[in-house]
């Protein structure tokens, strides 16, 4: 559930969106672009953003239009690899990026709680998400991605209420080598220091909001 009051601030923050830039960003999202190839959004990322857990399809919205930006960037440039988003991140004009990114930013998503380091963890998949292991150089998730996975900036993207299978993948992608386009290298080589259990619990914790630890 949404609280209302940031579906408010979102409702606000879409008006205020230059009229004609609002209305190619939810045509974008809602239609596609000019482009056949670029399909959607809401075909795979559903109708209110928020993911298809069940497909590993991620939530878009609330994110930042930096960061949506930046990876619609990457899957054109082919540094962030994906059949599905390449030809379609292609397919998109500039301005049509610029749109569906600033829309995308302003939709209504869930709240994560305010989590900070200094809270006592229950279990160990808490325990990693909030402190990290530096025996292993594994700094906490939330150092950089924010109290309870919130996002930070355009390089830290919400981990909180994002698809499992959808976290899971990127680690594993991070941890093949598949994926390359974070900064300086971090994401991989934390996703190598991890476990795959701990892959597995780090993201069901994240996707149930960080509210509780994994089992």
């Amino acid at each position: 559930m949404i609280p209302l009051n940031r579906v408010l601030m979102s409702s606000l923050l879409l008006f205020s969106l230059p009229s004609a830039h609002a209305a190619e960003g939810q045509k974008v999202f809602s239609q596609g672009g000019q482009n056949p190839a670029a399909m959607a959004c809401m075909s795979c990322h559903g109708p209110d953003g928020l993911g298809m857990a069940a497909a590993g399809f991620p939530r878009l919205a609330g994110l930042s239009a930096g960061y949506l930006s930046k990876q619609l960037a990457d899957f054109r440039s082919g540094s962030r690899k994906n059949p599905i988003m390449e030809p379609l991140a292609k397919a998109l004009s500039d301005d049509e990026v610029s749109a569906v990114t600033a829309w995308l930013a302003a939709m209504p998503a869930p709240a994560a709680p305010d989590l900070h380091r200094q809270q006592m963890a229950s279990d160990p998949t808490q325990a990693l998400a909030l402190y990290g292991d530096w025996s292993r150089q594994i700094p906490g998730c939330v150092q950089c991605h924010g109290p309870g996975g919130s996002g930070v900036g355009e390089h830290f993207p919400p981990l909180a209420h994002q698809p499992a299978a959808y976290l899971v993948a990127q680690l594993n992608a991070w941890r093949d080598g598949s994926r390359s386009n974070d900064p300086n290298q971090m994401m991989a080589g934390v996703a190598k220091a991890m476990s795959e259990d701990e892959v597995k619990a780090v993201a069901a914790y994240f996707a149930n909001g960080a509210t509780q630890g994994g089992k």
